[in-house]
């Protein structure tokens, strides 16, 4: 079987066995500080409830390592509620406080998928979204992500007509640089080409808005052993500022439910990548390029996800999310970081052999 039909199955079956959602829980956020373009500063981050990514939503059945669409509602939602949803999430956050002390203020808008997307975030709701967010003097920076597929530059002219002169980035899953992983293993569905299709269209835009791109990388795709999910990762922050884009943010591995990654993990055939491995990663890459890089820290330390030993897990957790507010390089120690040495070194010897077409569906 191939790679897709076992996510499209997989899928399906997550979606039929869902227990119904309730829309009003759909919407969250949080504040917390973050490195802005301007500085260090603070972010909201922002969940959009949405109908799902289309992506997954669709024949293919999405990525093997996404849940998305677990965090949506399946169903059209109106525009008004999409609305109601946002304005209550913004009044939670005393923003314009730390913008008195001197901080700049950012959102960062999750839709769960493609914000550029109007069959996910209608264009009348995206318009008002914008509208609000361009009243507010005291953010400066509006982050959304979305597939290569959205950007345009019809779109673009449409999002600068509401925002002006605030700085957008638009943020993109390319995960790898290696588009037979992406395509084989993280069922993706674009290629190298599209990609840079859509960096091309944001860098030829930056002569008249002020618009950033950032790519995530996803470190340790299935069917991938510990050193070639370094060398993959380092790699492909390589090619994202050789090819212009302006921000990287390192994504390493964690099990979601309902997905193919989780199927291969309940079955020995998948572990999520040591911490040890974000840390090799994150240092290579802040090394070996000029533009920021960050690493997300979601699930570390938990069954679930990245792990070392529970004697560095916190520490080393805490020292990323600091270090990445400054950019600097990670140093630390543990005896547990010899263990994770010699996988390194024979993980190619040791990869697992499981291949998709022998797993069994359910």
């Amino acid at each position: 079987m191939e790679i897709r039909e076992l996510t499209k199955e997989i899928r399906d079956r997550s979606i039929e066995y869902a227990k119904p959602k309730e829309l009003d829980r759909l919407a969250a956020s949080w504040y917390q500080d973050d490195l802005l373009y301007s500085g260090v500063g603070k972010s909201i981050f922002l969940i959009v409830p949405t109908p799902g990514c289309s992506w997954a939503l669709g024949p293919s059945g999405g990525c093997t390592m996404c849940s998305y669409i677990s965090d949506c509602y399946l169903k059209p939602i109106e525009n008004d509620k999409i609305i109601e949803l946002f304005e209550r999430e913004m009044d939670k956050y005393d923003y314009k406080a730390d913008y008195a002390e001197g901080k700049p203020i950012a959102i960062k808008m999750f839709a769960s998928g493609s914000f550029l997307n109007p069959e996910e975030v209608p264009i009348e709701a995206r318009d008002y979204i914008l509208k609000k967010l361009a009243s507010i003097d005291e953010i400066s920076e509006i982050i959304v992500e979305s597939r290569p597929e959205y950007v345009s530059e019809e779109v673009l002219d449409e999002i600068f007509d509401i925002i002006g002169d605030k700085l957008f980035e638009i943020s993109i899953g390319l995960e790898t640089y290696n588009q037979d992983t992406r395509l084989n293993k993280i069922n993706k569905g674009f290629s190298n080409e599209s990609f840079e299709k859509a960096i091309g269209i944001i860098k030829n835009a930056k002569s008249k808005y002020n618009i950033k791109s950032k790519a995530y990388v996803f470190v340790k795709p299935i069917l991938t052993s510990e050193k070639e999910a370094i060398d993959e990762a380092i790699e492909t922050g390589n090619y994202c500022e050789s090819i212009g884009v302006d921000r990287i943010s390192c994504c390493p591995a964690t099990i979601h439910k309902g997905t193919l990654i989780e199927r291969l993990w309940r079955r020995g055939a998948y572990n999520p990548p040591w911490i040890w491995s974000a840390v090799e990663v994150i240092n290579t890459i802040r090394q070996n390029v000029s533009i920021p890089a960050f690493m997300d820290t979601s699930g570390f330390g938990s069954r679930r996800g990245p792990y070392n030993c529970k004697k560095c897990n916190k520490e080393l957790k805490h020292k990323i999310i600091d270090s990445n507010l400054d950019q600097s390089l990670i140093e630390h120690d543990c005896d547990c970081k010899k263990e994770w040495m010699a996988e390194v070194k024979f993980s190619d010897l040791n990869k697992s052999k499981t291949f998709i077409k022998h797993l069994p569906l359910y």
